[in-house]
C-alpha cells in the first residue's frame, strides 16, 4: 500500500525547550515527513532563533502573538500541503515508527479522518497520558486510561470517539469540509469539538497505539489561570453548542461535581472565573447552533452514547499515580 504524503504541524508557544528533542524524533522516523513546519504563537523564549540557526530545514511561521492553539493549528494546516496533517505538540517526542503506523491506519480506512495513539508519560513511559478521547453526555471529554500503567490493555488497535490533537493525524479533505479547528476555544477542547464535528459528519477516528512521549501542559502554565480555566469555560461552550437540552441534568450534575473538587483542590476562583468568562460566550454559541447547516449525518445519541460515569466501563481518569 502506498502511503499518503504526510505533513508535520507543530504549534509552538515558548516551546524552545521541547524543540530540539520533538524535531530529533520526527528526524528518527521510519516515514519521512513531506514537511515540517512550526507555527509560532509569539514567543519570547528564543523559539524562533533556535529553528533558523539549528533547523534551517524548517517552515516557522511566527503569528506574532498568541492567537491560541485551534487558530495556529489551522494556520499549518492551510500552509501544509499534504494529504494527511499531523499535528504534534512541542513537548511531545514520538517512537521512530509512529508515523508509518498512524499514516498506515489512516490508508487503510477511508472512512475515517483521524487516528488517536497512545500518548505515555515523557517522565515515565510506564504511565498512559492519553489513548483516545471519551466524550460524555454530562460533558466531560475522558483520555482513555489517563494516570494508568501501561499493561498492555491498550496495545491493540480500535476505534476510539477522537484524537487528542498533542499527537494526532487527520485527513486533509475531511478538516477542510468542517473548516478545521473552532478557533473560539483558543485552546482545550478545540480537538473534542472537532471530534464531534467530524462523527456529526460520518467520520470515524481510528486508534493506532504508536508510541508518543508527551510531557503534558509544557507551556499551560504560561496561561493566566491555567489551563484549569480554560476547561471550565469551553466545556460549557461546547454544550451550549452541540447538547440537546435533555441532557442539561447530566451537565448541571458535573458541573456542581467540579465545583466541589475545585474547591478542594484550592482552585475554585479559577473554575469560578472559567466559568464567568463563558457567559458571554453563550450568545454566539447558541447562535451558531441554529445556523448550523446541513443536518447531521449521525444523530447526536449515537456520536455521544451513554456511558457510565464512574468504574472501569467509563474508560477514562481512574486515580493520579504517585
Amino acid at each position: 500500500m502506498s502511503v499518503a504524503a504526510v505533513s508535520i504541524v507543530i504549534p509552538n508557544w515558548n516551546g524552545r525547550d521541547w524543540l530540539g528533542p520533538c524535531l530529533a524524533a520526527l528526524g528518527d522516523q521510519t516515514l519521512a515527513p513531506a514537511e515540517v513546519i512550526v507555527v509560532d504563537n509569539g514567543s519570547h523564549d528564543g523559539s524562533l532563533e533556535y529553528l533558523r540557526d539549528a533547523h534551517p530545514e524548517v517552515t516557522a511561521i511566527a503569528l506574532g502573538a498568541n492567537t491560541g492553539f485551534a487558530h495556529a493549528a489551522n494556520v499549518g494546516l492551510h500552509r501544509s500541503s499534504g494529504e494527511f496533517v499531523a499535528l504534534v505538540n512541542a513537548d511531545v517526542e514520538l517512537a521512530p515508527d509512529w508515523l508509518a503506523r498512524v499514516a498506515g491506519a489512516l490508508g487503510r480506512d477511508p472512512g475515517a479522518a483521524a487516528v488517536a495513539c497512545k500518548m505515555v508519560s515523557l517522565s515515565d513511559p510506564n504511565r498512559i497520558y492519553d489513548a483516545g478521547d471519551i466524550l460524555r453526555r454530562d460533558g466531560v471529554c475522558e483520555q482513555r486510561g489517563r494516570f494508568t500503567r501501561d499493561d498492555g490493555r491498550f496495545d491493540a488497535p480500535g476505534e476510539v470517539f477522537g484524537a487528542c490533537a498533542g499527537a494526532a493525524l487527520y485527513r486533509r479533505s475531511a478538516l477542510e469540509s468542517l473548516g478545521g479547528f473552532d478557533e473560539r476555544y483558543f485552546a482545550y477542547l478545540e480537538d473534542v469539538d472537532l471530534a464531534l464535528r467530524l462523527r456529526l459528519a460520518g467520520w470515524r477516528c481510528r486508534y493506532e497505539p504508536a508510541v508518543a512521549r508527551h510531557a503534558g501542559e509544557g507551556s499551560a502554565h504560561q496561561l493566566p489561570g491555567g489551563h484549569h480555566l480554560l476547561v471550565a469555560r469551553n466545556t460549557i461552550v461546547l454544550v451550549a453548542i452541540w447538547f440537546p437540552p435533555r441532557w442539561l441534568p447530566l451537565v448541571a450534575y458535573r458541573q456542581l461535581a467540579w465545583l466541589w473538587h475545585a474547591a478542594r483542590e484550592r482552585r475554585l476562583s479559577s473554575h469560578v472565573r472559567g466559568l464567568a468568562a463563558a457567559v458571554p460566550m453563550l450568545g454566539p454559541a447558541v447562535r451558531a447552533r441554529r445556523a448550523r447547516r446541513p443536518p447531521p449525518l449521525v444523530p447526536i445519541d449515537v456520536a455521544v452514547p451513554a456511558r457510565p460515569f464512574r468504574g472501569p466501563r467509563a474508560e477514562g481518569h481512574r486515580r493520579r499515580l504517585g
